[in-house]
């Protein structure tokens, strides 16, 4: 399997890509050709160009959740694919906002993009075999010791009516290698172990040896953490313990928590990049 970082919230030195706020993953798996999110804008897609991947042979894509720095760049897609259909979690596509200082944003799917393309998602439910070796897993598990930290996160149920999002809507795409499953999950908001735990109830018998994508560990205040520095301790001892071998990350991870996570996990943890390529 290959993996090549469309995009990433930072860039590898000198590779003239460029970076912003957001995740997009393109992924060759046995002769298939797959996207995992598309950024916070056509960024991505000019990264591509770059990158030499050719984004209208995509044969299949997945929206990992409804945020828009994952789906920014989705129109763009749309225009220079005309085929693959873009997978999303049931409820995806819903109200969701993020609490600011400066007051409270929608955060999801651009409603004019979700309009014009409509035809082109694919809602699924459940654990949804997508292609040979290749599952689309919802985010089910919700064990509080390890779920998400992030507070200011938001699903509309109603006129003026919002709750904390469960982010049911979050779905990790999973791939079978010799070595085992690897999971991708861009942000983890309801936390990696309990994905991981929730792949592994899935899939009895089998071992996940690779985690790809975003830890949402970054804080704004002075720590950089939004969790303390046990916690992420607990999770990098607790996915040793499930069996994880290696860990790719950025995005919504952070700088501290990547720190920390290197100093206990080990050198199987790794910074992900734009324009970085993994072989897995």
């Amino acid at each position: 399997m290959k993996v090549t970082v469309l995009m990433e919230n930072t860039a590898l030195e000198g590779c003239g890509l460029t970076p912003e706020h957001g995740l997009s993953l393109y992924i060759e798996y046995r002769g298939r050709k797959l996207l995992l999110d598309a950024g916070a804008s056509e960024k991505f897609a000019d990264n591509a160009q770059a990158l030499g991947v050719d984004l209208a042979a995509v044969e299949l894509a997945v929206l990992s959740h409804g945020h828009n720095d994952h789906a920014g760049g989705l129109g763009q897609f749309f225009r220079l694919n005309r085929q693959a259909p873009v997978y999303i979690c049931a409820g995806a596509a819903g109200p969701v906002y993020a609490e600011h200082p400066d007051g409270r944003r929608f955060i999801g799917i651009d409603r004019e993009v979700w309009t014009e393309f409509r035809s082109r998602f694919a809602e699924v439910e459940g654990t949804s075999p997508l292609t040979e070796g290749v599952w689309l897993v919802p985010d089910t598990l919700r064990d509080p010791a390890f779920t998400g930290r992030a507070t200011n996160l938001l699903y509309q149920r109603g006129e003026g009516d919002f709750i904390p999002d469960d982010f049911r809507h979050e779905q990790s795409l999973v791939l079978e290698e010799e070595r085992g499953l690897v999971v991708f999950n861009s942000c983890s908001h309801t936390g990696i172990v309990n994905i991981v735990r929730g792949v592994l109830e899935q899939f009895p018998g089998k071992k996940v040896f690779a985690v790809v994508g975003g830890l949402h560990m970054f804080g704004r205040d002075h720590t950089g953490l939004n969790c303390t520095p046990e916690y992420v301790y607990q999770v990098a001892d607790t996915l040793k313990k499930l069996g994880v071998e290696e860990i790719y990350t950025g995005h919504c991870t952070g700088e501290m928590a990547l720190s920390l996570l290197r100093e206990r996990f080990g050198p199987g943890c790794h910074a992900l990049s734009t324009g970085k390529v993994l072989t897995l």
